[in-house]
Protein backbone atom coordinates (compact mmCIF):
# COMPACT_ATOMS: atom_id res chain seq x y z
CA UNK A 1 0.00 0.00 0.00
CA UNK A 2 1.18 3.17 -0.79
CA UNK A 3 -0.97 4.98 2.48
CA UNK A 4 -1.49 3.33 5.51
CA UNK A 5 -5.37 2.49 6.17
CA UNK A 6 -7.54 2.91 9.45
CA UNK A 7 -10.53 0.20 7.70
CA UNK A 8 -13.78 0.95 9.96
CA UNK A 9 -15.64 -2.12 8.99
CA UNK A 10 -19.20 -1.69 9.82
CA UNK A 11 -21.52 -4.82 10.00
CA UNK A 12 -18.33 -6.70 11.36
CA UNK A 13 -20.14 -9.74 12.65
CA UNK A 14 -22.22 -10.08 9.94
CA UNK A 15 -22.45 -13.29 7.23
CA UNK A 16 -20.42 -11.45 4.55
CA UNK A 17 -17.57 -10.12 6.81
CA UNK A 18 -17.22 -13.70 7.95
CA UNK A 19 -17.32 -15.24 4.61
CA UNK A 20 -15.44 -12.57 2.59
CA UNK A 21 -13.94 -9.37 4.44
CA UNK A 22 -12.11 -10.80 7.33
CA UNK A 23 -10.82 -13.34 5.08
CA UNK A 24 -10.26 -10.56 2.82
CA UNK A 25 -8.53 -8.54 4.51
CA UNK A 26 -5.91 -10.92 6.55
CA UNK A 27 -4.63 -12.21 3.00
CA UNK A 28 -3.76 -8.65 1.42
CA UNK A 29 -2.15 -8.06 4.90
CA UNK A 30 -0.24 -11.24 4.58
CA UNK A 31 0.67 -10.51 0.44
CA UNK A 32 1.83 -7.06 1.91
CA UNK A 33 -0.85 -4.86 0.00
CA UNK A 34 -2.22 -4.04 3.95
CA UNK A 35 1.05 -3.62 5.65
CA UNK A 36 0.43 -0.77 7.56
CA UNK A 37 -3.11 -1.26 8.44
CA UNK A 38 -5.76 -1.16 11.83
CA UNK A 39 -9.37 -2.57 11.78
CA UNK A 40 -12.33 -1.28 13.81
CA UNK A 41 -15.12 -3.46 13.78
CA UNK A 42 -18.52 -2.14 14.63
CA UNK A 43 -21.90 -4.08 14.76
CA UNK A 44 -24.99 -3.98 16.52
CA UNK A 45 -23.45 -7.01 18.91
CA UNK A 46 -22.79 -6.73 21.93
CA UNK A 47 -19.07 -7.79 22.09
CA UNK A 48 -15.20 -6.63 22.95
CA UNK A 49 -12.21 -6.58 21.51
CA UNK A 50 -11.26 -10.35 22.45
CA UNK A 51 -14.54 -11.25 21.57
CA UNK A 52 -14.16 -9.72 18.19
CA UNK A 53 -10.60 -11.41 17.73
CA UNK A 54 -12.08 -15.06 18.52
CA UNK A 55 -14.79 -14.17 16.17
CA UNK A 56 -12.45 -13.09 13.44
CA UNK A 57 -9.84 -16.12 13.99
CA UNK A 58 -13.24 -18.42 13.52
CA UNK A 59 -14.02 -16.63 10.59
CA UNK A 60 -10.88 -17.57 8.92
CA UNK A 61 -10.58 -20.91 10.12
CA UNK A 62 -13.64 -21.89 8.30
CA UNK A 63 -13.69 -19.72 5.55
CA UNK A 64 -10.22 -18.86 4.65
CA UNK A 65 -6.76 -20.70 3.23
CA UNK A 66 -4.43 -21.51 5.80
CA UNK A 67 -2.37 -18.62 6.90
CA UNK A 68 1.09 -18.54 9.46
CA UNK A 69 0.28 -18.65 12.84
CA UNK A 70 3.01 -15.02 12.89
CA UNK A 71 1.17 -13.54 9.80
CA UNK A 72 -2.43 -14.12 12.47
CA UNK A 73 -0.80 -12.76 15.32
CA UNK A 74 0.02 -9.42 13.64
CA UNK A 75 -2.97 -9.63 11.87
CA UNK A 76 -5.10 -10.16 15.34
CA UNK A 77 -3.08 -7.22 16.72
CA UNK A 78 -4.56 -4.76 14.45
CA UNK A 79 -8.03 -5.15 15.00
CA UNK A 80 -10.10 -3.57 17.50
CA UNK A 81 -14.32 -3.07 18.12
CA UNK A 82 -16.67 -0.87 19.04
CA UNK A 83 -20.46 -1.35 19.44
CA UNK A 84 -22.36 0.61 17.89
CA UNK A 85 -24.78 1.18 20.92
CA UNK A 86 -21.88 3.16 22.66
CA UNK A 87 -22.29 6.26 19.76
CA UNK A 88 -20.47 8.26 17.27
CA UNK A 89 -18.04 9.82 19.59
CA UNK A 90 -17.07 6.01 20.77
CA UNK A 91 -16.55 5.13 17.18
CA UNK A 92 -14.48 8.66 16.50
CA UNK A 93 -12.76 7.55 19.67
CA UNK A 94 -11.42 4.39 18.20
CA UNK A 95 -10.49 5.42 15.06
CA UNK A 96 -8.22 8.06 16.53
CA UNK A 97 -6.71 5.88 18.29
CA UNK A 98 -5.48 3.10 15.68
CA UNK A 99 -4.89 6.23 13.91
CA UNK A 100 -1.90 7.18 17.04
CA UNK A 101 -0.78 3.59 16.91
CA UNK A 102 0.03 3.88 12.94
CA UNK A 103 1.70 7.39 13.50
CA UNK A 104 3.73 5.26 15.42
CA UNK A 105 5.03 2.63 13.23
CA UNK A 106 4.55 4.71 10.32
CA UNK A 107 5.17 8.11 8.35
CA UNK A 108 2.65 9.78 5.63
CA UNK A 109 -1.13 10.84 5.84
CA UNK A 110 -3.43 7.82 7.28
CA UNK A 111 -6.33 6.99 4.90
CA UNK A 112 -9.95 6.13 6.26
CA UNK A 113 -12.02 3.26 4.45
CA UNK A 114 -15.42 2.51 5.48
CA UNK A 115 -16.83 -0.38 4.72
CA UNK A 116 -20.61 -0.73 4.98
CA UNK A 117 -21.81 -4.08 5.63
CA UNK A 118 -24.83 -3.63 6.42
CA UNK A 119 -28.56 -3.73 5.42
CA UNK A 120 -29.77 -0.89 2.22
CA UNK A 121 -32.03 0.35 5.18
CA UNK A 122 -28.97 1.44 7.55
CA UNK A 123 -26.69 2.07 4.70
CA UNK A 124 -28.15 6.33 5.00
CA UNK A 125 -28.05 5.94 8.77
CA UNK A 126 -24.56 4.72 8.87
CA UNK A 127 -23.48 7.80 7.13
CA UNK A 128 -24.81 9.95 8.94
CA UNK A 129 -22.68 8.62 11.90
CA UNK A 130 -19.55 8.97 10.46
CA UNK A 131 -20.51 12.80 10.05
CA UNK A 132 -21.66 13.11 13.26
CA UNK A 133 -18.21 11.12 14.16
CA UNK A 134 -15.99 13.62 12.21
CA UNK A 135 -14.57 10.40 9.92
CA UNK A 136 -15.44 12.00 6.70
CA UNK A 137 -12.42 13.42 5.96
CA UNK A 138 -9.32 11.75 4.15
CA UNK A 139 -11.41 8.93 3.86
CA UNK A 140 -13.50 7.03 1.55
CA UNK A 141 -16.55 4.71 1.70
CA UNK A 142 -17.71 1.13 0.06
CA UNK A 143 -21.20 0.93 -0.48
CA UNK A 144 -23.28 -3.27 -1.10
CA UNK A 145 -25.91 -3.13 -3.51
CA UNK A 146 -28.80 -2.63 -3.92
CA UNK A 147 -28.18 1.24 -5.12
CA UNK A 148 -31.86 1.62 -4.57
CA UNK A 149 -34.87 -0.14 -6.13
CA UNK A 150 -35.63 1.96 -8.63
CA UNK A 151 -34.68 5.83 -10.19
CA UNK A 152 -36.64 7.93 -7.57
CA UNK A 153 -34.94 5.92 -4.69
CA UNK A 154 -31.68 5.59 -6.48
CA UNK A 155 -31.52 9.56 -7.18
CA UNK A 156 -32.85 9.93 -3.18
CA UNK A 157 -30.13 7.70 -2.15
CA UNK A 158 -27.21 8.89 -4.27
CA UNK A 159 -28.46 12.87 -3.33
CA UNK A 160 -27.94 11.45 0.91
CA UNK A 161 -24.94 10.69 0.25
CA UNK A 162 -23.73 13.55 -1.43
CA UNK A 163 -24.79 15.24 1.04
CA UNK A 164 -21.78 14.06 3.24
CA UNK A 165 -18.94 12.31 0.72
CA UNK A 166 -18.68 13.29 -2.46
CA UNK A 167 -18.76 10.86 -5.64
CA UNK A 168 -15.63 10.37 -5.82
CA UNK A 169 -14.99 8.93 -2.14
CA UNK A 170 -17.93 6.77 -2.70
CA UNK A 171 -16.94 2.84 -4.11
CA UNK A 172 -20.14 1.07 -4.58
CA UNK A 173 -18.95 -2.44 -4.69
CA UNK A 174 -20.31 -5.10 -7.01
CA UNK A 175 -17.94 -8.41 -7.00
CA UNK A 176 -18.93 -9.81 -10.05
CA UNK A 177 -16.16 -6.78 -11.46
CA UNK A 178 -13.40 -7.87 -9.33
CA UNK A 179 -12.87 -11.31 -10.51
CA UNK A 180 -10.46 -12.19 -12.37
CA UNK A 181 -12.26 -13.22 -15.43
CA UNK A 182 -13.95 -10.08 -16.12
CA UNK A 183 -10.85 -7.95 -16.23
CA UNK A 184 -9.80 -10.45 -18.87
CA UNK A 185 -12.59 -9.84 -21.00
CA UNK A 186 -11.23 -5.85 -21.11
CA UNK A 187 -7.55 -7.60 -22.21
CA UNK A 188 -8.96 -10.23 -24.22
CA UNK A 189 -11.43 -7.37 -26.32
CA UNK A 190 -8.57 -4.98 -26.91
CA UNK A 191 -5.38 -6.40 -26.95
CA UNK A 192 -5.70 -9.04 -29.27
CA UNK A 193 -5.98 -8.93 -33.32
CA UNK A 194 -7.40 -11.82 -33.75
CA UNK A 195 -10.15 -11.03 -31.50
CA UNK A 196 -10.66 -7.30 -31.81
CA UNK A 197 -11.52 -6.35 -35.29
CA UNK A 198 -14.73 -8.93 -34.84
CA UNK A 199 -16.30 -7.70 -31.87
CA UNK A 200 -18.97 -5.97 -33.64
CA UNK A 201 -22.55 -6.82 -35.23
CA UNK A 202 -21.24 -8.01 -38.15
CA UNK A 203 -19.55 -11.28 -36.92
CA UNK A 204 -21.81 -11.55 -33.31
CA UNK A 205 -25.08 -13.20 -33.63
CA UNK A 206 -25.86 -12.69 -29.70
CA UNK A 207 -24.50 -12.45 -26.46
CA UNK A 208 -25.91 -14.16 -23.40
CA UNK A 209 -25.08 -13.76 -20.05
CA UNK A 210 -26.13 -16.47 -17.51
CA UNK A 211 -25.96 -16.40 -13.74
CA UNK A 212 -28.14 -19.62 -12.62
CA UNK A 213 -27.66 -20.29 -8.59
CA UNK A 214 -28.65 -23.68 -7.13
CA UNK A 215 -29.27 -21.73 -3.73
CA UNK A 216 -32.74 -20.90 -2.52
CA UNK A 217 -33.65 -18.24 -0.11
CA UNK A 218 -34.09 -19.69 2.81
CA UNK A 219 -32.66 -17.09 4.92
CA UNK A 220 -33.10 -14.04 2.82
CA UNK A 221 -36.80 -14.01 2.27
CA UNK A 222 -37.34 -10.76 3.96
CA UNK A 223 -34.41 -8.96 1.95
CA UNK A 224 -35.82 -10.90 -1.66
CA UNK A 225 -39.78 -9.74 -1.00
CA UNK A 226 -38.42 -6.10 -1.34
CA UNK A 227 -36.50 -6.43 -4.19
CA UNK A 228 -36.70 -9.69 -6.04
CA UNK A 229 -34.28 -10.91 -8.91
CA UNK A 230 -33.84 -7.74 -11.32
CA UNK A 231 -33.25 -5.76 -8.92
CA UNK A 232 -30.42 -7.74 -6.46
CA UNK A 233 -28.74 -9.14 -9.30
CA UNK A 234 -29.20 -7.28 -13.16
CA UNK A 235 -29.17 -3.87 -12.25
CA UNK A 236 -25.98 -4.28 -10.21
CA UNK A 237 -23.94 -7.25 -11.75
CA UNK A 238 -25.07 -8.41 -14.98
CA UNK A 239 -25.92 -5.08 -16.63
CA UNK A 240 -22.00 -4.34 -15.06
CA UNK A 241 -20.76 -7.28 -16.70
CA UNK A 242 -22.81 -6.38 -19.86
CA UNK A 243 -20.73 -2.97 -20.14
CA UNK A 244 -17.46 -4.36 -20.07
CA UNK A 245 -18.49 -6.60 -22.25
CA UNK A 246 -20.00 -4.32 -25.09
CA UNK A 247 -18.22 -0.75 -24.71
CA UNK A 248 -16.08 1.03 -26.89
CA UNK A 249 -12.29 0.87 -26.58
CA UNK A 250 -11.52 3.72 -23.75
CA UNK A 251 -8.84 6.26 -24.25
CA UNK A 252 -6.63 4.44 -21.80
CA UNK A 253 -7.31 2.07 -18.98
CA UNK A 254 -7.59 4.66 -16.51
CA UNK A 255 -10.77 4.76 -14.09
CA UNK A 256 -12.77 8.06 -16.20
CA UNK A 257 -12.04 6.69 -19.21
CA UNK A 258 -13.50 2.95 -18.76
CA UNK A 259 -16.49 4.28 -16.48
CA UNK A 260 -17.16 7.24 -19.52
CA UNK A 261 -17.53 4.39 -22.05
CA UNK A 262 -19.88 2.19 -19.61
CA UNK A 263 -22.00 5.06 -18.93
CA UNK A 264 -21.98 5.69 -22.82
CA UNK A 265 -23.04 1.44 -23.18
CA UNK A 266 -26.21 2.61 -20.59
CA UNK A 267 -26.99 5.36 -22.48
CA UNK A 268 -27.22 3.38 -25.72
CA UNK A 269 -29.41 0.88 -24.50
CA UNK A 270 -33.52 0.37 -25.71
CA UNK A 271 -35.69 1.08 -22.72
CA UNK A 272 -36.56 -2.51 -21.50
CA UNK A 273 -39.76 -4.04 -22.57
CA UNK A 274 -41.71 -5.96 -20.42
CA UNK A 275 -42.52 -7.97 -23.09
CA UNK A 276 -38.91 -9.23 -23.40
CA UNK A 277 -38.37 -10.38 -19.78
CA UNK A 278 -39.85 -13.62 -18.28
CA UNK A 279 -40.63 -13.58 -14.56
CA UNK A 280 -40.59 -16.93 -12.26
CA UNK A 281 -40.90 -18.18 -9.09
CA UNK A 282 -39.67 -21.33 -7.94
CA UNK A 283 -42.35 -23.92 -6.18
CA UNK A 284 -42.26 -23.84 -2.49
CA UNK A 285 -40.94 -20.03 -2.22
CA UNK A 286 -44.34 -18.73 -0.75
CA UNK A 287 -43.81 -21.59 2.00
CA UNK A 288 -40.91 -19.24 3.37
CA UNK A 289 -40.98 -17.41 6.42
CA UNK A 290 -41.69 -13.85 5.93
CA UNK A 291 -43.49 -14.22 2.17
CA UNK A 292 -47.30 -13.68 1.63
CA UNK A 293 -48.94 -16.75 -0.24
CA UNK A 294 -49.88 -14.37 -3.13
CA UNK A 295 -46.38 -13.35 -3.26
CA UNK A 296 -45.14 -12.20 -6.93
CA UNK A 297 -41.68 -11.52 -6.29
CA UNK A 298 -39.48 -13.02 -9.03
CA UNK A 299 -36.82 -15.41 -8.13
CA UNK A 300 -35.68 -16.11 -11.71
CA UNK A 301 -35.93 -13.32 -14.31
CA UNK A 302 -34.91 -13.47 -17.93
CA UNK A 303 -34.87 -10.62 -20.52
CA UNK A 304 -33.69 -9.56 -23.49
CA UNK A 305 -31.36 -5.93 -24.19
CA UNK A 306 -30.73 -4.37 -27.28
CA UNK A 307 -27.86 -1.41 -27.66
CA UNK A 308 -28.45 1.14 -30.06
CA UNK A 309 -25.58 2.37 -31.39
CA UNK A 310 -23.31 1.84 -34.36
CA UNK A 311 -21.17 -1.77 -33.24
CA UNK A 312 -24.31 -3.36 -31.26
CA UNK A 313 -27.34 -2.92 -33.65
CA UNK A 314 -29.36 -5.98 -33.90
CA UNK A 315 -27.27 -7.82 -31.58
CA UNK A 316 -29.71 -9.27 -28.83
CA UNK A 317 -28.34 -9.57 -25.78
CA UNK A 318 -30.05 -12.40 -23.55
CA UNK A 319 -29.96 -12.39 -19.70
CA UNK A 320 -30.68 -14.65 -17.06
CA UNK A 321 -30.55 -15.73 -13.67
CA UNK A 322 -32.47 -17.22 -10.58
CA UNK A 323 -32.54 -19.59 -7.46
CA UNK A 324 -32.57 -22.52 -7.38
CA UNK A 325 -31.87 -23.98 -10.86
CA UNK A 326 -30.15 -27.31 -12.13
CA UNK A 327 -27.02 -25.56 -11.93
CA UNK A 328 -24.47 -22.56 -10.98
CA UNK A 329 -22.46 -20.61 -13.31
CA UNK A 330 -21.37 -17.31 -13.71
CA UNK A 331 -20.75 -17.00 -17.87
CA UNK A 332 -20.75 -15.09 -20.98
CA UNK A 333 -21.62 -16.52 -24.05
CA UNK A 334 -20.49 -15.29 -27.21
CA UNK A 335 -22.20 -16.92 -30.67
CA UNK A 336 -20.76 -15.86 -33.39
CA UNK A 337 -22.74 -15.48 -37.21
CA UNK A 338 -22.40 -18.91 -39.20
CA UNK A 339 -21.04 -19.04 -42.45
CA UNK A 340 -23.03 -20.84 -45.69
CA UNK A 341 -22.64 -24.01 -45.89
CA UNK A 342 -23.96 -25.91 -48.72
CA UNK A 343 -20.54 -27.29 -49.89
CA UNK A 344 -20.88 -29.55 -47.07
CA UNK A 345 -22.85 -32.98 -47.76
CA UNK A 346 -25.87 -34.04 -45.86
CA UNK A 347 -25.09 -35.73 -42.85
CA UNK A 348 -21.76 -34.31 -42.70
CA UNK A 349 -22.78 -32.95 -39.17
CA UNK A 350 -21.94 -29.29 -40.11
CA UNK A 351 -24.06 -26.82 -37.86
CA UNK A 352 -25.38 -29.35 -36.11
CA UNK A 353 -23.85 -28.38 -32.70
CA UNK A 354 -25.10 -24.78 -32.94
CA UNK A 355 -22.57 -21.58 -33.87
CA UNK A 356 -19.50 -21.20 -32.76
CA UNK A 357 -18.73 -19.66 -29.02
CA UNK A 358 -16.57 -17.89 -27.36
CA UNK A 359 -17.59 -18.61 -23.28
CA UNK A 360 -15.77 -16.48 -20.45
CA UNK A 361 -16.72 -18.45 -17.32
CA UNK A 362 -16.72 -16.07 -14.12
CA UNK A 363 -15.96 -18.39 -11.29
CA UNK A 364 -13.78 -17.65 -8.93
CA UNK A 365 -11.19 -20.08 -11.21
CA UNK A 366 -11.52 -18.17 -14.29
CA UNK A 367 -11.63 -20.03 -17.82
CA UNK A 368 -12.24 -19.44 -21.28
CA UNK A 369 -13.30 -21.86 -24.18
CA UNK A 370 -13.34 -21.18 -27.94
CA UNK A 371 -15.78 -23.66 -30.12
CA UNK A 372 -15.68 -24.56 -33.30
CA UNK A 373 -16.24 -27.26 -36.31
CA UNK A 374 -13.38 -29.72 -37.00
CA UNK A 375 -13.22 -32.45 -39.40
CA UNK A 376 -13.48 -35.81 -37.68
CA UNK A 377 -10.27 -38.39 -38.33
CA UNK A 378 -10.88 -40.79 -41.13
CA UNK A 379 -12.97 -41.27 -44.30
CA UNK A 380 -15.65 -38.80 -45.39
CA UNK A 381 -16.61 -35.73 -44.24
CA UNK A 382 -17.97 -35.91 -40.80
CA UNK A 383 -17.72 -32.99 -38.82
CA UNK A 384 -18.17 -32.54 -35.01
CA UNK A 385 -18.05 -29.63 -32.25
CA UNK A 386 -14.28 -29.30 -30.43
CA UNK A 387 -12.99 -26.67 -28.47
CA UNK A 388 -9.82 -24.76 -26.86
CA UNK A 389 -9.78 -24.05 -23.47
CA UNK A 390 -7.59 -22.14 -21.10
CA UNK A 391 -8.19 -21.88 -17.52
CA UNK A 392 -6.14 -19.47 -15.06
CA UNK A 393 -4.74 -21.73 -12.40
CA UNK A 394 -2.97 -23.73 -15.14
CA UNK A 395 -0.65 -20.57 -15.34
CA UNK A 396 2.10 -20.41 -13.68
CA UNK A 397 1.34 -17.14 -12.04
CA UNK A 398 -2.07 -18.15 -10.94
CA UNK A 399 -0.87 -17.74 -7.25
CA UNK A 400 -0.93 -14.09 -7.79
CA UNK A 401 -4.75 -14.44 -8.39
CA UNK A 402 -7.06 -12.16 -6.05
CA UNK A 403 -10.31 -13.11 -4.80
CA UNK A 404 -12.98 -10.73 -5.65
CA UNK A 405 -13.43 -8.67 -2.60
CA UNK A 406 -9.69 -8.59 -1.91
CA UNK A 407 -9.08 -6.89 -5.14
CA UNK A 408 -12.16 -4.11 -4.78
CA UNK A 409 -11.20 -3.29 -1.25
CA UNK A 410 -7.23 -3.29 -2.43
CA UNK A 411 -8.83 -0.46 -5.48
CA UNK A 412 -10.74 1.23 -2.84
CA UNK A 413 -7.48 2.23 -0.45
CA UNK A 414 -5.90 3.19 -3.45
CA UNK A 415 -8.53 5.42 -5.06
CA UNK A 416 -9.29 3.62 -8.34
CA UNK A 417 -12.61 3.72 -9.66
CA UNK A 418 -11.78 1.19 -12.34
CA UNK A 419 -14.35 -1.73 -11.22
CA UNK A 420 -17.05 0.37 -9.35
CA UNK A 421 -20.30 1.83 -10.46
CA UNK A 422 -20.72 5.61 -10.35
CA UNK A 423 -23.91 7.42 -9.59
CA UNK A 424 -24.66 8.64 -13.33
CA UNK A 425 -24.32 4.78 -14.55
CA UNK A 426 -26.57 3.54 -11.86
CA UNK A 427 -29.55 6.23 -12.71
CA UNK A 428 -29.34 5.73 -16.24
CA UNK A 429 -29.61 1.44 -15.73
CA UNK A 430 -32.88 2.46 -13.13
CA UNK A 431 -34.17 4.84 -16.07
CA UNK A 432 -33.97 2.00 -19.05
CA UNK A 433 -35.58 -0.01 -16.94
CA UNK A 434 -38.77 1.89 -15.61
CA UNK A 435 -40.91 0.42 -17.97
CA UNK A 436 -40.01 -3.43 -16.18
CA UNK A 437 -39.90 -2.11 -12.67
CA UNK A 438 -43.26 -0.56 -13.09
CA UNK A 439 -45.21 -2.86 -14.80
CA UNK A 440 -43.58 -6.25 -14.72
CA UNK A 441 -44.77 -9.54 -16.47
CA UNK A 442 -46.94 -11.79 -14.27
CA UNK A 443 -44.73 -14.11 -12.58
CA UNK A 444 -44.31 -18.10 -13.68
CA UNK A 445 -43.61 -20.83 -11.35
CA UNK A 446 -40.89 -23.33 -12.17
CA UNK A 447 -39.44 -26.67 -10.16
CA UNK A 448 -36.71 -26.26 -8.16
CA UNK A 449 -33.39 -27.53 -10.02
CA UNK A 450 -35.05 -26.59 -13.59
CA UNK A 451 -33.59 -24.16 -15.61
CA UNK A 452 -36.60 -21.58 -15.10
CA UNK A 453 -40.19 -21.04 -16.67
CA UNK A 454 -40.67 -22.57 -20.10
CA UNK A 455 -41.46 -19.39 -21.40
CA UNK A 456 -37.88 -18.44 -21.56
CA UNK A 457 -37.52 -20.53 -24.85
CA UNK A 458 -39.89 -18.38 -26.68
CA UNK A 459 -37.64 -15.54 -25.33
CA UNK A 460 -34.79 -16.51 -26.94
CA UNK A 461 -36.09 -18.36 -29.93
CA UNK A 462 -35.26 -19.07 -32.76
CA UNK A 463 -31.92 -19.46 -30.50
CA UNK A 464 -31.26 -21.61 -28.06
CA UNK A 465 -29.80 -21.14 -24.65
CA UNK A 466 -25.83 -22.26 -23.86
CA UNK A 467 -26.55 -23.56 -20.45
CA UNK A 468 -26.82 -26.27 -19.58
CA UNK A 469 -23.42 -26.86 -22.15
CA UNK A 470 -23.21 -29.36 -25.37
CA UNK A 471 -19.87 -30.09 -23.43
CA UNK A 472 -18.58 -30.04 -19.75
CA UNK A 473 -15.11 -28.14 -19.12
CA UNK A 474 -11.91 -30.05 -19.33
CA UNK A 475 -10.91 -31.34 -15.59
CA UNK A 476 -7.89 -29.62 -14.37
CA UNK A 477 -4.48 -30.99 -15.44
CA UNK A 478 -6.20 -33.42 -17.58
CA UNK A 479 -4.24 -35.32 -20.55
CA UNK A 480 -5.71 -34.66 -24.09
CA UNK A 481 -8.40 -37.13 -24.70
Amino acid sequence: MEQPHVVVLFGATGDLARRKLLPGLLHLHEAGLLEHCRIVGTSLDDLDTEQFVKLSREAVDEFSRPVAEGCWDDFASRLTFVRQADGPQALAKAVAEAEAALAEECQGEIGRLHYLSVPPKAALPVVRQLAEAGLVGRSRIIMEKPFGTDLPSAQELNARLHEVFAEEQIFRIDHFLGKEAAQNILAFRFANGLFEPIWNRNFIDHVQIDVPETLGLEMRTAFYESTGAFRDMVVTHLMQVLAFMAMEPPTSLAPDPISDEKLKVFRSMRPIDPHSAVRGQYIGYTEHPDVADDSDTETFVALTVEIDNWRWAGVPFFLRTGKKMAEGARIISIAFKEPPRTMFPAGSGVGAAGPDHLTFDLADQSRMSLSFYGKRPGPGMKLEKLSMQFATHETGSSKGVLEAYERLIHDAMRGDHTLFTTAAGIEELWAKSAALVNDPPRVRTYPPGSWGPNAIHQLIAPRAWRLPFERSWRRPNASAE
